[in-house]
């Protein structure tokens, strides 16, 4: 574990604190001809060796260098501008996923899959619930209301801000419970309504409030009914 943690703060410093962004630019726009992109290759291959600290693991290093470079290469070239988002994400995981794979190879392991008892797939189906399922159940519940206004036309509201907006708030929730701080659920709570109160205020639409309130509280008390399900569960398996 503590290897991989090591490799893990490798990527870290050579992806993220010590890329400039003029490397990255130049990368974008030359692709497999910037001189930076070999840079940063042989960047992460000397922090893999020597965060890794061990003689033998240099050959490891130098296949860690070479696949961040394929992985970084293929991403250069598909990705657009309305992709790289999707593509960093990609891309992140990929590197992660040789690093496992690097440690599982170089320590001689291999993945336990006893890992995932009964008291994973209870943690990751709840988890997996309190996000699209529960945000597509409040919607339903919901739509019988229209709280449209005279302003809904110059809304400024991000797309889909207020649906990302109650997944978070909702996996607070159920980290919250998991963990035993339920006090913490107040103080979220007492968060999102002073954050709320003024475009409410500003609004000076009734249905509108009210609409918010309903949705509100339907979003806390499925995350809140969810978690204590949750919890109850594991806590039959111990």
């Amino acid at each position: 574990m503590i290897l991989f943690i090591k490799l893990l703060l490798a990527h870290l410093l050579g992806d993220f604190i010590w890329q400039p962004n003029a490397w990255v630019a130049d990368k974008e726009a030359k692709k497999h001809k910037s001189i930076y992109l070999y840079l940063h290759i042989l960047l992460h291959g000397v922090l893999a060796a020597i965060l890794a600290g061990e003689i033998q693991f240099i050959p490891y290093a130098v296949l860690i260098a070479v696949s961040h470079g394929i992985i970084d290469l293929i991403k250069l070239h598909f990705q657009k501008s309305k992709t790289k988002r999707t593509w960093f994400i990609a891309d992140q995981i990929a590197h992660v996923l040789v690093l496992i794979a690097i440690v599982l190879c170089y320590q001689n392991e291999t993945i336990n899959f006893l890992w995932f008892d009964n008291q994973f797939w209870i943690f990751i189906t709840g988890f997996l619930l309190i996000t699209k399922p529960t945000s597509i159940f409040i919607k339903t519940i919901i739509s019988i209301w229209s709280p449209e206004t005279e302003n809904s036309n110059q809304d400024n509201s991000l797309a889909n801000a207020g649906n990302y907006i109650g997944i978070l708030e909702r996996l607070f929730v159920f980290g919250f419970i998991l963990t035993g701080h339920f006090e913490a659920i107040g103080f979220l709570l007492a968060a999102k309504s002073i954050f709320r109160f003024g475009d409410l205020k500003e609004a000076k639409d009734r249905k509108l409030t009210e609409y918010v309130l309903i949705g509100t509280l339907i979003s806390f008390g499925v995350a809140i009914t969810i978690g204590l399900l949750v919890q109850t569960l594991l806590l039959q398996l111990f």
